[in-house]
């Protein structure tokens, strides 16, 4: 059995798994990006590193990654993984709102800057096919990088995560006529025109994606509901993988990306019940498996390649960020986006992608682009890769200081005066808006911030009297009378700042009853567990005022209704109520059991 077992591979995960244990939390320690860990332990650790010297120094073998393909295909899924839990975040009505961005801007992006390389490869001395090919495969950006990094930031709902996720899915969805193309150029069986079979690959991610959504709206709830009922982490673990794969895999046989599959699953996974679990459970898979990735990224910075035309390299890569990021702010702007959005967004976007890997290495395979050819925009590709966190910091930097120095509105100055009785409206967004109208009307006094600066410009100047600041904070709750306010009503819908609003407010009132949004049972569940009074979960008031209309259409008498549909907002409210008790006495316990075993 010892000699069927594939030692060289198993060595490679060796490295990449040690790697991911060792190497990056000393780099984390030292405040380093992960990326930039991984991506230079795969240029040192991989097969153009210190993997050339294994026949000279045997050791080595144990050391470094002897063959790249070893490891590719589980690198592979760290994308299918990111974007599965990005459309776990998403939602079907959100994706239409950006279509002008996707189909807009996106798309213009991947025509023009495939244009431009072009001409300018071929004007270089490139045969126009092979200028074509590198046109479209520095076209493209990192996906994966590029989400990471605002992931980490938590910024991919803000105007900028909403503008690069609408290029780089525009640029995904680009890669299938690309791939269609370079296969026809390496001379496919000369049948049939070009325009034609574009035009049935077309047709075949068409149906792919349709067969993905009617199959998961029919089958993925009731297949999670059976699952779910059968109480077994396991089989749900074994669930969620099988739909990310199989998603994946349908996608694939139609010439598109396996993370384009598994985005389309996750789109229809939000709308359901197990959002939150799913996503609590692929977290952990996808940070390995991205890590995977960025350390196969790294394994194709050929550093003799460096070596060999340094200054015609750094020539290249600073050409390919200042085009792309000239080109990306001039369409950014063209569609009406702020200045330091466009930036930030250009130098996010101005690096290669990952799938100028596959676009390249197929030209080659096919005999359309020479061996060092490629080479040569391969390793362009990869070290723009490797600057992409130290471009992000410089974007984000540009942002800040272009805010600075924007001239203040004298409105958002304005300091509330605590009248000693008052509640705070935290949010003054639409829901805050009904809220604040009916305290009006009761002549509840009341105090309303907000922390849009824009929307409180606009609101005061209109005649709203609401403040502008952070409600997190201890010195602007104090601003607003915290102290002697009669309660706190949280109206935004942000989840992270929801839970960081009602710890700030507890640490200073104990007892001050808060009322919050929240975004759905679990949330509501957690909001209880970390001191709200009350919480109002999106999902079952929608429900509860679908219940009520119906029931009043359908000819029940009003009062009836009324109370029925009171009695069942108690019955919610009391098994949330119930169920985050029930998990605090659990944590308690386990807590006095681990001290105790301890002891």
């Amino acid at each position: 059995m010892a000699g069927s077992i594939n030692i060289a591979a198993y060595s490679d995960a060796l490295v990449v798994l040690g790697t991911a244990g060792v190497v990056v939390p000393l780099v984390r320690r030292s405040g380093v990006s992960p990326v930039l860990g991984y991506l230079g332990a795969g240029a040192v650790l991989g097969p153009l590193g210190l993997g050339t010297f294994v026949k000279d120094v045997p050791l080595l073998y144990w050391l470094t990654v002897v063959d790249a393909k070893n490891v590719s295909a589980i690198a592979d899924l760290g994308i299918v993984f990111l974007l599965f839990l990005i459309g776990l975040e998403m939602s079907f009505q959100r994706l239409m709102k950006m279509r002008r961005l996707v189909l807009g801007l996106g798309l213009s992006q991947v025509l023009l800057t495939t244009t431009l390389f072009a001409w300018l490869a071929h004007a270089l001395g490139a045969g126009p096919t092979p200028a074509l090919v590198i046109g479209m495969a520095l076209a493209l950006s990192s996906t994966a990088i590029v989400i990471e990094l605002l992931s980490g930031q938590g910024r991919l709902n803000t105007s900028l995560g909403r503008t690069t996720f609408s290029v780089l899915l525009a640029q995904d969805l680009a890669v299938v006529p690309i791939l269609l193309f370079v296969s026809m150029a390496t001379g496919g069986d000369g049948s049939g025109s070009l325009s034609g079979k574009i035009g049935l690959a077309l047709l075949q991610t068409a149906v792919a994606l349709t067969a993905i959504v009617v199959l998961g709206r029919l089958f993925l709830r009731p297949l999670f509901r059976m699952v779910a009922s059968q109480q077994s982490n396991e089989l749900f673990v074994a669930a969620i993988l099988f739909v990310i794969v199989a998603t994946g895999v349908v996608a694939a046989s139609a010439g598109m990306s396996m993370a384009l599959g598994a985005f389309v699953a996750g789109l229809l996974l939000s709308e359901t019940e197990y959002r939150r679990a799913i996503e609590g459970i692929v977290a952990p898979f996808k940070g390995l498996l991205l890590g995977i990735f960025f350390f196969t990224v790294g394994m194709t910075i050929d550093i003799r390649e460096i070596i060999r035309e340094p200054v015609m390299l750094l020539v290249a890569v600073a050409g390919l960020i200042a085009i792309k990021t000239a080109i990306i702010l001039f369409l950014c702007r063209l569609f009406s986006l702020s200045w330091p959005v466009s930036l930030e967004a250009a130098l996010l976007l101005s690096a290669g992608g990952e799938f100028a890997f596959v676009v390249i290495d197929t030209a080659v395979s096919g005999q359309v682009m020479p061996q060092p050819v490629a080479s040569f925009w391969l390793a362009v590709t990869a070290i723009t890769m490797a600057l992409l966190p130290g471009l992000a910091a410089i974007g984000r930097r540009i942002d800040q200081w272009a805010d600075a120095q924007k001239p203040v509105d004298p409105e958002l100055e304005v300091r509330p005066v605590a009248s000693g009785s008052h509640a705070i409206v935290v949010g003054h967004g639409r829901v805050g808006q009904v809220v604040c109208a009916l305290l009006r009307r009761h002549k509840v006094p009341f105090i309303v911030t907000d922390s849009d600066a824009g929307a409180v410009g606009r609101d005061r100047r209109a005649g709203v009297d609401v403040y502008y600041g952070d409600a997190s904070s201890p010195a602007f709750l104090d601003s607003c009378g915290i102290r002697e306010a009669t309660g706190v009503i949280i109206t935004i819908h942000t989840q992270a700042t929801i839970d960081l609003v009602v710890q700030r407010v507890r640490a200073v009132r104990p007892d001050i009853p808060i009322i919050s949004r929240a975004r759905d049972a679990a949330h509501a569940k957690h909001l209880y567990s970390i001191g709200v009074t009350d919480a109002v979960p999106e999902t079952i008031e929608a429900s509860l005022q679908l219940s009520e209309a119906s029931l009043t259409w359908l000819g029940v008498p009003t009062g009836k209704v009324i109370a029925s549909i009171h009695e069942k907002r108690d019955e919610f409210r009391h098994e949330i109520q119930s169920a985050a008790q029930e998990a605090g006495r659990s944590a308690v316990l386990g807590i006095k059991a681990k001290s105790e075993k301890a002891g």
